[in-house]
């Protein structure tokens, strides 16, 4: 399994903007599929957007389209969320997760073998 670290966190004000990234310790990153989920106090964790393995295909959740972006860099073994006019219903924690088995795994958390600890989001009003 591959281990994944979460950073760029933090608080901010409503309409501020945020980007998120997730290291990934594996030589072939490039072979997983990614994603970012979130969970807000008292609240079921929810898919945020999903990438395939070569950045072909990506999706995202209703609530954060035309706001978020998610991007990767095999390269650098690096996924990352671009998050936009943030608004005080984002604030949740973040993760990143990988699939190794599929070239895109899109919105089912099941399928995300690898799961990072998580980076904390908070948008004040």
């Amino acid at each position: 399994q591959v281990q994944l670290v979460e950073s760029g966190g933090g608080l901010v004000q409503s309409g501020a903007s945020l980007r998120l990234s997730c290291a990934a310790s594996v030589r072939n990153f490039g072979s997983y599929a990614m994603a970012w989920f979130r969970q807000a106090p008292g609240k079921e964790r929810e898919f945020v957007a999903a990438i395939s393995r070569a950045a072909l295909t990506t999706s995202s959740a209703d609530s954060v389209k035309g706001r978020f972006t998610i991007s990767r860099d095999n390269n650098k073994k690096t996924l990352y969320l671009q998050m936009n006019s943030l608004k005080p219903e984002d604030t949740a924690i973040y993760y990143c997760a990988g699939d190794p088995s599929r070239a895109y795994a899109g919105n089912i958390p099941t399928y995300y073998t690898s799961w990072g600890q998580g980076t904390q989001v908070t948008v004040s009003s």
